[in-house]
């Protein structure tokens, strides 16, 4: 039977940031918080993004337009939108 309640050791360093999204995808960061240490830090965000419910029938044109144009669907719709809005 495998013990279920064993938790992987924290590598002290990760080759590349892939490999720490692989390693934090499969482990919790509460298996780890007597690693965790206090911080001043300050984030400040500088641009926040929001998401749009969009049709079905219209995200699928924009997909195609986003193929066509070899862009990633989000920059075609912020592209349209500002030209738009303008």
């Amino acid at each position: 039977m495998k013990d279920t309640n064993k938790i992987d050791p924290l590598p002290d360093s990760f080759e590349s940031e892939e490999q720490a999204g692989e390693f934090w995808d499969m482990h919790s960061i509460t298996d780890y918080e007597e690693y965790l240490e206090p911080t001043d830090d300050t984030i400040e965000l500088r641009e926040r993004v929001f998401e749009v419910q969009v049709a079905e029938d219209v995200f699928k044109k924009l997909q195609e337009q986003a193929a066509s144009l070899h862009q990633p669907v989000p920059k075609v719709v912020d592209e349209i939108l500002r030209k738009e809005l303008a």
